[in-house]
């Protein structure tokens, strides 16, 4: 699930499906992949449909079908009938390379025997990729999503990402709740607008006024942000992105240092610089370990509380307290007393194109996050996501 793209791909052949670079997931997880020949329902896209035109971001609706070898006479009266040419879509540090094919796409409810088929549903029949193994749900505000081609994005969905410790357990998975009910329960939500970018109308935004820093004692302090994170210059540059196909979040500079200074100057522990060599995070430190577990998935949520808190203050007065484990996380399993923790943010690369900062998925572990799409807002409240899931799985009808 990618809130932060239109496309929805699945790896894709009659024959084979080839990943460049992607050695550790292709090794330790089954492949499958979709093969059109099977379908009998299943067909290229046209190089007229508008899904074709926004898959190459084309702002010439010709360009399609002109790369597809159509002629000029066959242009101008939009008679055409060539399929889509392959296509080429990017991610932060992903590419996948396809093409645009339709087929009946069945959605099953929480009762299995109930069903809807939605008919040519548009997606990317995916036959090589970098760095992207298993497919993608894009769940961004442009045509080609999930939400648009399924009809709820006047609507809303919701999600709840397991924290990172369950991400091999089988027996559960992070929730999603789509259309009325994602939006009908927001008693203990507080919301924040979404902010509208004309320049980039597909992304959702939202706007950064501050982070605090709260220590054990109580005592903290508020780094206040550079404006560029709640507002858009003329050319629709700024403001925070949240997505959840980002993994880490990301600050733009001076910002960003500024931050870690602040963390500096109140964490005493001694940095595990070796660690921030290897894994290119900017501030680990050996936290003490009261109990030394060694063993399990406690040694995650270990003596946190040595730590500082991080919450994030967006606008209308929304604040989010990272949970534990979200802003500081163990590097390994504990050693010699100590374990080894490292702060997963990181700067924005390029700070002076697109948004201004990314708020991104592993800050959203154990946090209900609610895209209000009817009233253009999101809201936010820290929960147990795996005690949601298991909820959900018993109550089914």
């Amino acid at each position: 699930m990618d809130t932060g793209s239109d496309l929805t791909w699945v790896p894709c052949g009659n024959l084979s499906f080839t990943c460049i670079d992607c050695q550790e997931y292709t090794n330790n997880s089954p492949m499958s992949r979709f093969s059109p020949s099977y379908s009998s329902s299943c067909v290229r896209d046209s190089c007229t449909s508008q899904f074709c035109i926004d898959v190459h971001s084309s702002d010439n609706s010709y360009d399609p079908c002109n790369i597809a070898g159509c002629s000029l006479s066959t242009l101008i009266k939009g008679t055409c009938s060539r399929p889509c040419p392959s296509f080429v879509y990017t991610y932060g540090e992903g590419i996948v390379s396809g093409t645009l094919a339709r087929d009946t796409l069945r959605i099953h409810g929480t009762d299995l025997d109930v069903s809807r088929d939605v008919s040519s549903f548009g997606f990317g029949c995916v036959g090589s990729t970098y760095r992207e193994p298993i497919g993608i749900a894009g769940f961004g505000k442009g045509s080609l999503s999930l939400p648009s081609q399924l009809g709820f994005i006047q609507k809303g969905f919701s999600h709840c990402f397991l924290a990172f410790k369950f991400a091999n357990n089988p027996n559960v998975s992070s929730p999603l709740v789509v259309g009325d009910l994602a939006i009908s329960s927001n008693e203990h939500l507080q919301f924040t607008p979404m902010l509208n970018n004309p320049m980039y109308p597909n992304y959702y935004y939202i706007g950064l006024e501050g982070i605090s820093i709260t220590q054990e004692t109580g005592s903290g302090s508020l780094v206040q942000v550079p404006s560029n994170l709640k507002n858009f210059d003329s050319s629709g540059n700024g403001g925070m992105l949240i997505d959840s196909g980002t993994t880490y979040t990301h600050l733009p500079q001076p910002f960003y240092s500024q931050l870690l200074s602040n963390l500096e100057s109140v964490i005493k522990h001694p940095r595990a610089t070796e660690v921030e060599a290897r894994t290119g995070f900017d501030l680990c430190y050996r936290v003490p370990c009261i109990n030394n577990i060694t063993s399990g998935l406690a040694l995650m949520d270990v003596d946190d509380h040595l730590l500082p808190s991080i919450t994030f203050h967006f606008m209308n007065n929304v604040s989010l307290v990272l949970p534990q484990g979200n802003s500081f996380y163990a590097m390994g399993a504990p050693r010699d007393s100590t374990v080894v923790k490292c702060l997963l943010f990181q700067s924005m690369d390029d700070e002076d194109y697109g948004p201004a900062g990314v708020f991104g998925s592993f800050q959203q572990q154990n946090v209900e996050v609610v895209y209000d799409l009817e009233n253009e807002k999101i809201g936010f409240q820290t929960m147990d996501c795996a005690s949601s899931s298991a909820f959900q799985q018993l109550h089914k009808p």
